[in-house]
């Protein structure tokens, strides 16, 4: 798969995770809502997958640990940067391995040293900072997060990340202006398909000009069905696919089918219940192909190094959104389910409850 195929994909669902719970409810963009992060997931991960970490090995690991030799792998990095400290890139490699294994805390601190080393004149240093920040601590974009973002605007009007969290910043603080300015600028870098949807509707919402209807580009236009209930129902296909985890049968209670438009999105999450953000892995139907089977696993898995084969155990959430976006929102419908892919790869998964 293509770095542009795993960056839209990544993009599309935590530019929804991570923003918009925290745009309608919060106002405020936390990391256990986005964190590693939301654009991290789409134009912070791009930087990962080119610049990435050398030292280190490849392959990911289940929650709570690390693959095979990357812990020994990163204390190595960080012995050598303790005998050599004037070393800023090793230090931002430090960091981008902190960040991968789930440490923001020493993310943090190897980020403040590649920051103080290049006198905060090196604008990605400046992004993975507030990024490892947003973390590790739960803050807002403000004080010295939104500084730091708006300091990697200063220095590079371009930089994808800083414009994309200084738009939420300029959000946040009640500049739906500058918000719209900068997302357009994000725009304009050309971002994949998807991404462009997104951006499109929240600058039109912004500007208070009507959301243009987003499409999904990976998907062919379906008939529209007179009714959920009518949509077919796929057979299981017997064996999973190549890069498939698991398979869920995806179906509807009776008031869920009463109460939703057949034209609605459907998402389905994976996500480990105790760092639910970023999700691990997601995939996009639309609810006239329900009742159906839908596999999910590496090839939707959103972060590189976090692999959904990876997860003994994982909650996988199937949600229809009336707004098209991923975050849950008041009147949506989902479901809900622990899946351990050891104990059987088939699963039903009932949409059946409703966001209040």
């Amino acid at each position: 798969m293509t770095f542009w195929i795993l960056l839209a994909v990544m993009s599309l669902v935590a530019v929804g995770f991570a923003v918009w719970p925290m745009y309608r409810h919060q106002r405020s963009l936390s990391p256990l809502i986005g964190a590693s992060v939301i654009f991290v997931v789409a134009l912070s991960s791009g930087l990962y997958y080119r610049q990435g970490s050398p030292d280190l090995p490849s392959g990911a690991a289940s929650p709570g640990t690390s693959a095979p030799g990357m812990d020994d792998a990163i204390n190595a990095l960080a012995d050598r940067l303790a005998a050599n400290p004037d070393n800023p890139e090793g230090w931002q490699m430090l960091g981008r391995s902190y960040m991968s294994v789930g440490n923001y805390t020493g993310a943090v601190e190897a980020f403040e040293k590649a920051v103080e080393l290049e006198s905060a004149q090196n604008p990605q240093s400046l992004v993975s900072l507030g990024e490892a920040l947003l973390a590790s601590t739960g803050s807002e974009i403000d004080g010295r997060v939104a500084s730091l973002f708006e300091n990697a605007l200063a220095l590079d009007p371009n930089n994808p990340q800083a414009l994309f969290y200084g738009g939420i910043g300029a959000f946040n603080r009640g500049n739906s202006n500058l918000a719209a300015d900068r997302w357009e600028r994000l725009l304009g870098l050309n971002p994949p398909a998807e991404i462009q949807g997104i951006l499109q509707q929240r600058i039109a919402e912004w500007r208070g000009e009507s959301p243009p209807a987003m499409q999904h580009p990976e998907m062919p236009s379906a008939e529209p069905a007179t009714s959920t209930a009518e949509a077919v129902v796929e057979e299981s296909p017997g064996a999973l696919s190549e890069g498939a985890v698991v398979r869920a049968r995806i179906s509807l209670s009776a008031e869920a089918v009463a109460a939703l438009p057949a034209e609605a999105t459907v998402f389905l999450i994976a996500r480990d219940p105790a760092v639910p953000i970023p999700p691990i892995a997601a995939a996009r139907r639309r609810l006239s192909e329900l009742p159906a089977y839908v596999e999910i696993g590496d090839r939707e898995s959103m972060v590189p190094g976090r692999e959904l084969s990876n997860f003994a155990e994982f909650e996988l959430i199937a949600r229809v959104s009336l707004s098209g976006t991923p975050s849950a929102q008041p009147g949506d419908w989902f479901g809900s389910i622990i899946v351990a892919p050891a104990g059987g790869n088939d699963v039903e998964l009932e949409i059946q409850e409703q966001v209040q």
